[in-house]
């Protein structure tokens, strides 16, 4: 009698069959062997035909294709499943590829410039860190994207003269001020955003557009995507849009590979780029020299350039510098209330190609009195 009940109690309720019979005898009261054989049997039972193969079958879904099973038992006793197949199409993965398919038809087949002979080369760093795009701070977003192009035009003319071999431009570092729908930073502080997730990636991201587009008709770009703490995930999504939109372009170079900190070597120099948010600051250095251990030994300038402080911070550590950039972002309320305040301004880096970092330009915006 105890055998038949604790069989059929096992066949209603099975996700006692992961439980041992100390377990069962517990449940049921029953004697510990009593239990045992009744495990034994159902078990057996289970093996011809699985709550998982009546599951499966239920579901159309092929046996074969099953990649993971995660199971549960629910208060009543019931068995839930969450099953990972091999045919499952990954949502991000198929929206990825729409939006490709997209952006690739709207990318133009450019061809490469001609080498120019240049006797002083120079890579010509333009950085705006920290934009916050979709920020409610005063500016409309299409004000921020006009005072955007306004300094990157700026700081384009300030720089004739120089030989400029190829641009620079590293993009995100907080480009965007929230991921999107659920308008926090990537760890979850509550962020107020002046328009929806949808209008501010497209905003952003054809923003970055226009500013590639126009360096790269005077020289070949270096893209560099750095995600911040704002924007981790969508900045991921942005280099992924970049790169489908200049896929023909041969003057347009996008690195939106998958690690956090990026580096460009040109000539003597080599560069760092990372957010600035996680790591500490006397450590960067030695990051950079373990990281990428043979780009270090062939240049002689090492610099890692930073967003996220808003403000220009400059450290040095046995002849490598850790530059903070600053911003042209307002403050929003929060920032004001605190009492944070630091000169909103554009910078570029001027790297001679033999000689290292010969100086910056600079593009102030207007203080509105």
């Amino acid at each position: 009698m105890g055998l038949e009940a604790a069989k059929n109690f096992l066949r209603n309720r099975p996700g006692y069959l992961k439980e041992g019979p100390d377990r069962l005898s517990e449940k049921l009261k029953f004697p510990r062997d009593v239990c045992a054989q009744a495990l034994k049997e159902v078990r057996a039972e289970n093996k011809m035909n699985s709550p998982l193969d009546e599951f499966l079958e239920n579901n159309s879904i092929n046996k074969n294709s099953v990649d993971s099973v995660k199971y549960w038992q629910t208060q009543s006793g019931e068995l839930r499943y969450s099953i990972v197949s091999k045919d499952s199409i990954n949502p991000y993965e198929e929206a990825k590829a729409v939006l490709e398919e997209f952006v690739l038809s709207y990318s133009p087949r450019v061809p490469q410039f001609i080498n120019h002979r240049h006797t002083n080369p120079v890579a010509y760093e333009i950085s705006l860190p920290d934009l916050h795009y979709g920020k409610m701070a005063g500016l409309t977003n299409k004000e921020l994207e006009d005072l955007y192009l306004e300094k990157v035009f700026d700081l384009v003319q300030k720089a004739e003269g120089l030989q400029i071999e190829k641009f620079i431009l590293p993009i995100g570092n907080d480009g965007m001020n929230s991921e999107g729908m659920r308008q926090t930073t990537t760890k979850g502080t509550p962020q107020q955003d002046n328009a929806g997730w949808k209008e501010t990636f497209r905003g952003y991201w054809t923003l970055l557009v226009a500013t590639i587009d126009y360096l790269s008709r005077i020289a070949p770009v270096d893209v560099i995507v750095i995600s911040g703490n704002h924007d981790y995930e969508r900045m991921f999504y942005v280099g992924d849009v970049l790169a489908a939109w200049f896929k023909y372009n041969e003057n347009v170079e996008i690195d939106n590979s998958y690690e956090h900190r990026k580096y460009l070597e040109y000539g003597v120099n080599m560069l760092m780029f990372t957010h600035g948010d996680t790591e500490k600051i006397q450590d960067l250095p030695l990051i950079m020299a373990t990281e990428q251990p043979q780009m270090f030994a062939r240049t002689f300038h090492h610099e890692v350039h930073c967003g996220h402080l808003h403000k220009e911070m400059v450290n040095e550590y046995r002849g490598i510098k850790v530059r903070f950039l600053p911003s042209i972002c307002p403050n929003d309320e929060w920032h004001k209330r605190m009492g944070y305040e630091a000169k909103r301004t554009a910078q570029a880096y001027i790297w001679s190609k033999n000689r290292g970092l010969e100086g910056y330009l600079q593009s102030n915006v207007k203080h509105k009195f």
